[in-house]
Parts: C-alpha cells; sequence; structure tokens
C-alpha cells in the first residue's frame, strides 16, 4: 500500500478513501499496527488505554456506507481516540485511568461521542491519562495512571508529557490516531498539546457539552479538539457542536458557528492586535525557551500582526489558590457516579477512596492525597463560604479585572503565552485558547506558543493560530526510534 499514514491529515485521508487507495477499515489496521509497534512495543509509549472492539466492524460498515451513499463529511470513516473520563455507550470502559473504576461502563454515549458518530468517526479506543485528571495527590507524575501505567514523551524521555490530557496528546503526536479528543480543566489540553507539539484547542466553556464526561469541575470543565493541524483540530470541533442539557451551554445562544472552517485564513495575522504579557508568565521559561517564543513573535511581527509588548495583566501577581475545584470536584463526581445505574462499581468518591485503601499495591504508588481532601473538604454542596468567596474572586481577577481588561485597554484580538502558562488565569476565566507548536530546543523537546481570547472568540484564535502555521510549519513527527 503507497498511502503514507505519518502525518496524514483528514483531507489526505479523505482524498484516499474517495480514490479507492485505502478504506477506513485498512486505515484501521495501520494504526493499530503503529500502535502495536511503538505504543506496546519498542518505546512503548503507552498512550493507548484501551481499543474498541467494534473498532474493524464500525470502519468495515462505514467503508460500505461510502460505496453506496457518499461519505457523510469530513469525518467519515476517521479514527479518532477519546480521552479516557468520555463516556461511551459500548464495550469500552470509562475509568479516568482509575483502578477503582476499571470495570465501569457508562451505558451511553458522552453528547459529543453522539455528535462524533453521527458524522461517521470510528471511535478506535480510549487514550491514557493522568488519573483523575491529575486530581489524585500531589506529585503524581503527568500522564501516569494506576490503570494505564506511565505515558512517555516520544520526543525526549526526560521531558513530560504533560496532562493530563497526555495519551490524547501523545497519541496523535505519534500518528496512532488521526485525531483526538481531550478534556481541560486547568491546562489539560494546553500543557500536554505543548509539550507533545501538536494542535489543542481549549473552547470557551459552554461550546461543546460536558454531559456524559467524568468531570472535575463543573464551573471549568470543556472538552477540546487534539490533532497534527490546526484545519484537523477545527474539523473535529465541528463534528462535536450541538446543543443539550448542560448548563453552561445556555451561554452559547448567538454565539456558535455551524462550520469553523470558514476562519481558517491564511492572511489571519495581517492587522491582528496581539498583546504579550510579560509580567509573571515568562518566570519560569530558560533562556532557549525564551529565545524560541521571540522567534515566533518576530514572524507574526512578518505577517502583519501589531504586536504590543508588553500588555500586562495588572491581576497576574494576585491570583493564587482557589478552593473552586476541590469543592467542585466531589460534587460533580458523585452526580456522575449517581448516573452510572445500579450495577456500577463505585458509587461515590468515598467509595473510590476505600477500595484504593483496600489494593494500595496497585493504586496508591503516589498516594490519594487530594480525593481525601476533596473528601472531607467539601460538603457536596458547594456551600462553604471559602468555596464562595474563592469563585467570586477567580472570576474578578481572571475575568473582569484580569482578561477583560487587559485586552480592552490595549484594544487586543488575543493575548500570547508562551508554552500553556497562560492556562491557570484562562481556564478560572472560562475563556479560550489555541496551542501552536513553534519550536524545539537543542534537547528536542517541544515548545509551543498559545493564543487566548474572551469566551467565543475561536474564530479570532483559529485566524491566528492557522496563519501561523500555516506560513511556519514547525511541526515534525517524533522519530520513534530513539531518544536524546
Amino acid at each position: 500500500m503507497s498511502f503514507e499514514i505519518v502525518e496524514a491529515t483528514i483531507p489526505d485521508i479523505q482524498a484516499a478513501l474517495e480514490a479507492g487507495e485505502i478504506t477506513s477499515k485498512q486505515l484501521v489496521l495501520m494504526y493499530y499496527e503503529r500502535i502495536a509497534d511503538h505504543d506496546k512495543n519498542g518505546l512503548t509509549i503507552n498512550s493507548v488505554l484501551e481499543i474498541n472492539p467494534d473498532a474493524l466492524f464500525i470502519a468495515e460498515s462505514l467503508d460500505v456506507e461510502r460505496a453506496i451513499n457518499g461519505p457523510r463529511g469530513p469525518l467519515h470513516g476517521i479514527p479518532v481516540l477519546l480521552k479516557d473520563n468520555i463516556n461511551t455507550g459500548d464495550k469500552m470502559h470509562t475509568s479516568a485511568g482509575s483502578l477503582a473504576l476499571a470495570n465501569s461502563f457508562a451505558g451511553e454515549d458522552a453528547f459529543i461521542v453522539t455528535k462524533l458518530r453521527e458524522a461517521g468517526a470510528i471511535i478506535m479506543g480510549k487514550a491514557n491519562m493522568t488519573e483523575f485528571a491529575n486530581f489524585m495527590t500531589n506529585g503524581m507524575p503527568s500522564g501516569y495512571s494506576s490503570r494505564g501505567g506511565q505515558v512517555l514523551n516520544p520526543y525526549n524521555i526526560s521531558t513530560p508529557t504533560g496532562g493530563s490530557s497526555a495519551g490524547s496528546a501523545v497519541a496523535v503526536a505519534c500518528n496512532f490516531c488521526t485525531v483526538s479528543v481531550g478534556t481541560e480543566t486547568s491546562g489539560s489540553i494546553l500543557n500536554p498539546g505543548n509539550l507533545g507539539s501538536i494542535i489543542g484547542i481549549k473552547p470557551t466553556v459552554g461550546l461543546l457539552s460536558r454531559s456524559g464526561i467524568l468531570p472535575l469541575s463543573n464551573t471549568q470543565d470543556t472538552a477540546g479538539p487534539m490533532a497534527r493541524t490546526v484545519h484537523d483540530a477545527v474539523l473535529l470541533l465541528n463534528a462535536m457542536l450541538g446543543k443539550d442539557h448542560d448548563a453552561a451551554m445556555g451561554t452559547n445562544t448567538g454565539k456558535i458557528h455551524e462550520d469553523y472552517t470558514v476562519f481558517l485564513d491564511p492572511n489571519g495575522l495581517q492587522g491582528a492586535r496581539i498583546g504579550i504579557p510579560r509580567d509573571y508568565y515568562f518566570e519560569e521559561l530558560t533562556d532557549e525557551q525564551l529565545a524560541l517564543f521571540n522567534a515566533s513573535v518576530d514572524r507574526m511581527r512578518e505577517l502583519g500582526a501589531t504586536i504590543i509588548d508588553p500588555a500586562d495583566i495588572k491581576t497576574a501577581r494576585e491570583i493564587s489558590y482557589s478552593s473552586v475545584v476541590l469543592n467542585e470536584f466531589k460534587t460533580a463526581l458523585n452526580a456522575y457516579l449517581s448516573h452510572l445505574g445500579p450495577g456500577a462499581p463505585m458509587r461515590t468518591l468515598k467509595d473510590i477512596i476505600d477500595f484504593n485503601h483496600a489494593h494500595p499495591v496497585e493504586t496508591l504508588r503516589f498516594g490519594q492525597a487530594t480525593l481525601i481532601d476533596a473528601e472531607y473538604t467539601s460538603s457536596g454542596t458547594q456551600s462553604e463560604a471559602q468555596y464562595l468567596r474563592h469563585r467570586a474572586t477567580d472570576l474578578k481577577l481572571c475575568k473582569e479585572e484580569g482578561i477583560d481588561a487587559t485586552m480592552k485597554e490595549y484594544n487586543l484580538d488575543a493575548l500570547l503565552f508562551p508554552a500553556d502558562f497562560g492556562a491557570r488565569i484562562t481556564s478560572r476565566a472560562g475563556y479560550p485558547s489555541i496551542v501552536v507548536p513553534s519550536g524545539y530546543t537543542s534537547a528536542g523537546a517541544p515548545f509551543g506558543v498559545t493564543f487566548s481570547a474572551k469566551a467565543y472568540q475561536e474564530p479570532t484564535l483559529i485566524k491566528l493560530a492557522y496563519a501561523y502555521e500555516q506560513h511556519y510549519k514547525v511541526r515534525k513527527a517524533p522519530s520513534l526510534k530513539s531518544f536524546i
């Protein structure tokens, strides 16, 4: 077979499918071979947690449908991996990487999974992740779960994968799937996207449904696309759109676009006003990373962007510890578990903690301090005074007096952060971001830049990210042969 799967985009694959060069069944088998050779053997990347037992049947049925009726759209016959906290009503488990939930079946698809199936996507499997979205304990390595083990960074073994959507990012980076879906509460798409040299879109909270996703925070959680190109990420975003009963989606009325590919403008940086919050957000950069960032800014200037540098966020140093996620987790998780049905192995957060205590060798390699804190700090009612104050403070410092005030003061279209360093402020505000590869360190570690803006400004971010990517295609696939 002459078709080259490595770095193949959705348009590449659709062209090959239409030309009869490959079938979707053959495509799935090609990914299986790569997973077998590199994820489960060879370098043992360990990004794929579970394969859908029906993936080949689904692929073959979609090939038949294509032959009779033509494709449903761009996602027809495209293999997708889902983060292991996204429900599927099939023969796969949804465990958030936890052995306590290793035998848990969701019973029905998450809303976004229903939309993907309607678009003709092949749900090929589940991706490994940092257990409970990195809310298990302090000091757990990114990409580690008791059920799935440790995900490795294919670019450099000494570089973290980032988390918590580690497997989703790494599987895309390694060409183990075409695209994947991750989730983010505070950097969980942007962080592994940056360290995996891929595109990660963290949408506005309310753009995509969270129904049927094992939760961390009711106010900050969102799913989002992960891909090797901006175009592919946007096609995946399109396929997941649709409104259901998620209360957060009430904010998107009149603000959603049916097709975000119309914003894929190669000249999207021309005339854009981009602000750089230098204060606070650059303190942890190495000299090499700073040089990579500054080079990316120079490229944007060359493409016609007006750079306001600095455009500091005056509240950046006031933003500190917040109890919001800690208080919301117990309430959200217990509600999720209650909907799994009478046969579910775990009914409450306390059940999970007790299971881990009963199986310490298998589950408590790094402990479960955060789970315990969540169980005993939160009443499960979100009525604690500290929680209410912190929620109000987060919105004030991150949203109104933070991002909103800065963008208004400097008349900005977007903010530009190094790597994923702006994730904390954007996530607490519920605002969108897109991370794009911008280079590699001398050790081969990926480094990216993140465009961020106000709620439902995905069209602007897509224009900026696409224009940057198209003119400076810096992403390269990992060799999967040796580590530096």
